[in-house]
Formats: structure tokens, sequence, C-alpha cells
């Protein structure tokens, strides 16, 4: 009677075990899938050329060149920038980067790089007047 118990005992135990596991197994699942998620919203991008009437009927143009076929889904922006994308050049990212800063920015930049050259701490209006030579 005794080992009955003590095998039942164990059994139950292996249950619990074996519950324990599969509750975790789901959290660790529910984790996996919510992080998912979060990624999933991160890969939307919009793109906003509203404004850039040069840029939108370059897409649009393109965009028509890709779909002037008879078979075939419809070509849309995703597929010309999958294409692209990858053959974008390190020289390339330079040039974004550059077109991306201000005026200010780039006055800003030349201050640092003179000091950083000179090893001085010029101010900005210092910078500037000395640049301007008034």
């Amino acid at each position: 009677m005794e080992n009955i118990k003590m095998e039942l005992k164990n059994k139950n135990e292996e249950l619990e075990k074996k519950k324990e596991k599969k509750a975790k197994k789901i959290k660790d699942d529910d984790k996996k899938a919510a992080k998912e998620d979060e990624n999933s919203e991160k890969s939307k991008f919009f793109i906003d050329v509203s404004k850039d009437n040069e840029t939108r009927d370059l897409i649009g143009k393109l965009l028509n060149e890709a779909n002037n076929k008879t078979y075939g889904r419809e070509i849309i922006l995703k597929d010309l920038m999958i294409l692209a994308l990858p053959k974008l050049t390190p020289k390339d990212i330079e040039r974004i980067q550059e077109n991306a800063l201000t005026d200010m920015e780039k006055i800003e930049r030349l201050l640092a790089e003179h000091n950083e050259k000179n090893k001085t701490t010029m101010s900005l209006g210092e910078f500037l007047v000395k640049k301007l030579n008034i």
C-alpha cells in the first residue's frame, strides 16, 4: 500500500513538472509572438512625397514603365525598393547623410572640425567672424 502511495505521489510530481514546463513554453511562445508583433510594427514604413513633385513624378514614371506589360501582377513601390536598396553604395549613403544636414548643422560641423584640427575651443560666433573676415 505504501509503495502505491509513493508511485502515485511520484506520478503526480511528474505531471506537475510537465504542466509547469508546458506553461513555461506557452509563456515563452507568447513572448515570441509579442516580439514578432513588435518587429512587424517596426518594419512598416511610410514614404511621404506629397510635397516633393520631382520625386513623386519619378516614382510614377518608374511604376508606369514597370507596369507597361501584358502579364503578371501589378508592380508596386515595394518591388522597386527591394531591387534598388541593395544597390546603394557607401558613397550614396554619405550623399544621403550630407543632404539630410541643415545649413546650420553644416556650419556646426565645420566649427567642430576646425576646433579639433587646431585644438581650439572657438565659439560659433568667433568662428563665423573669422570665416567671414568681419
